[in-house]
């Protein structure tokens, strides 16, 4: 490793005169480097060490890092608009930073979340000297991958995420009480009453957020996948299996491989949006879940910048981790079109009885058949919007994870579909359905699906799940619920278990019975909601 020289701040200036902050950390040494860049909006000096290295550690690798403020954040001037610059801004900052003293003209960027973003607005632009992208836990359809889920609005990660930053625009502009008033509703989200965002940060993206609950001209308009079509960039996508934001990092990922003529690589590990460590919730996934990723970002940058032969084209370029045996897998490619379905089928008691259902497998599946189940036609549960299910882990709560949900499923207005213990391991890999057949007493309601596994001391912790908004609501439809894609081995004895609800809260806005509720006058009219599920009967689906 190299020594690095003292941190410098230095200023660029884009087309529009807007002038943008970054700092730089140089190796010390002589020659010329490649340059990596961060954009971010939360202060440079963060420099996303929450889940990376620090600058200066990449910078003693052999790169002139620089880490950036973006338009209207930190100490750069302008208007922050969420999304509205990041590609002029993104391809300005690029050509900047390649005729920086000591560059040798290529330029990889590096980030997650929102510096995941502006890596994708800035490669849209193609600047000749982007070379290589990272984009970790990024929304590639901002409407699909980010902002809502299954057509329900991610009211608590959306809500918490636009009060943070309103709290520093308030900051920014000295405006103390405005200030005082959304850092405490940050420590209190008042996910009851939300609009109290629109009295204190009235220019907030959340208001035109919700203003658009179907995926319209504003979401394509703001979306980079309606922008991406000719990008053809080596990438290296980074997610994880309980992270808000995975579907994002999927979406972008095939689409690369199947039109870029360019190498794509991923990684998924075990981890929640951040941090990216051993622990997520309540589970420990062992020494082998730490972060990666900073020693495989310089092997990919030393590949595609230094163009030094690293070995990584030669090897398989999908990296997953598998949860249970905590061991990570190497793979061609990410889920085919394999297929295995297993059929639920309750005993009519899901609301009642915590072990009420039966999961029949096909007949080379390691779960038994049940014994003799009880018939019944319909499953029945009832919504109480004074009560709502709560949200607990998984990949749309605060905090993500997995956690112990055996109180949620004990609960009257949870359906329960669990096997019998598994006579054998189970792996499970890959895009999991669920496929229900129910109708509900008012116009509209809400579907959300958990995959967990049932320990024998009846210990319960959630693998996956899934949310669907659902119209028609009188009318017996037969829906499908999409969970988030995992990898998981369920140990032998073990038992599988789908609990089956009306709401997920604070997670997604809870249904009223007419829409989402998203304000305290939607609140006021939320309806009791009962729903049959008809035929006692789902069908699971795992894509292999």
């Amino acid at each position: 490793m190299l020594k690095v020289l003292p941190k410098q701040t230095v200023s660029m200036y884009t087309r529009d005169g807007v002038r943008l902050d970054a700092d730089i950390y140089r190796p010390d040494a002589v020659g010329e480097f490649p340059v990596l860049l961060m954009r971010q909006p939360y202060g440079r000096a963060i420099a996303s060490t929450v889940v990376y290295a620090h600058p200066s550690w990449y910078a003693a690798q052999g790169y002139i890092v620089v880490i950036q403020d973006v338009r209207g954040r930190g100490t750069s001037e302008g208007e922050f608009q969420l999304f509205a610059h990041e590609i002029n801004d993104g391809a300005d900052t690029v050509n900047w930073v390649a005729s920086l003293p000591g560059s040798n003209g290529k330029v990889g960027m590096y980030g997650f979340s929102y510096q995941g973003m502006t890596q994708l607005y800035a490669a849209i632009a193609q600047p000749p000297a982007l070379t290589t992208i990272c984009p970790a836990m990024i929304g590639y359809d901002l409407y699909t991958d980010w902002a809502y889920e299954g057509g329900a609005f991610c009211l608590q990660t959306n809500l918490a995420w636009a009060i943070q930053l309103a709290t520093e625009t308030a900051r920014l502009r000295g405006d103390l009480p405005a200030y005082q008033a959304l850092y405490a509703a940050s420590r209190n989200l008042p996910v009851n009453n939300p609009e109290i965002l629109q009295q204190l940060a009235p220019e907030s993206f959340y208001h035109d957020w919700v203003a658009h609950p179907k995926p319209d001209s504003y979401w394509q308009q703001l979306s980079p996948k309606s922008h991406f079509q000719n990008v053809d960039l080596p990438m290296f996508h980074i997610g994880g299996w309980f992270d808000t934001y995975l579907r994002g990092t999927l979406h972008l990922y095939r689409e690369m491989t199947t039109r870029a003529t360019t190498p794509q690589h991923l990684l998924i590990g075990p981890w929640a949006h951040l941090p990216w460590g051993r622990k997520v919730g309540e589970a420990d996934f062992g020494k082998l879940a730490a972060s990666p990723v900073d020693e495989m970002q310089i092997r990919w940058f030393n590949q595609f910048l230094k163009g030094v032969d690293t070995g990584l084209l030669d090897e398989l370029p999908v990296r997953l981790f598998e949860m249970g045996s905590n061991m990570w897998h190497y793979f061609p490619n990410i889920f085919t079109s394999n297929q295995k379905s297993y059929l639920l089928s309750s005993t009519g008691l899901g609301n009642i009885r915590e072990d009420a259902g039966s999961l029949i497998p096909d007949a080379q599946s390691p779960i038994p058949n049940p014994q003799s189940p009880v018939p019944n036609p319909q499953d029945i549960l009832v919504h109480d919007p004074w009560r709502p299910v709560p949200s607990v882990g998984g990949h749309a709560a605060m905090p993500g994870g997995v956690f112990e949900r055996s109180p949620i499923d004990c609960r009257s207005d949870v359906l329960t579909y669990t096997s019998a213990p598994l006579t054998t391991d189970l792996s499970l890999l890959g895009d999991i359905l669920v496929e229900i057949s129910c109708q509900s007493d008012q116009d509209s309601y809400d579907l959300s699906a958990v995959l967990s596994q049932v320990y024998p001391d009846g210990r319960v912790y959630n693998i996956t799940q899934g949310y669907l908004h659902c119209q028609d609501g009188k009318k017996t439809v037969t829906r499908q619920v999409k969970l988030q894609p995992s990898f998981i081995r369920i140990t032998q004895g073990n038992c599988l278990r789908l609990s089956l609800s009306v709401a997920c809260y604070p997670a997604y806005a809870m249904n009223s019975g007419n829409g989402a509720v998203l304000s305290s006058e939607a609140l006021l009219k939320a309806q009791i909601i009962t729903l049959t599920v008809n035929g006692g009967e789902l069908l699971l689906s795992v894509v292999l």
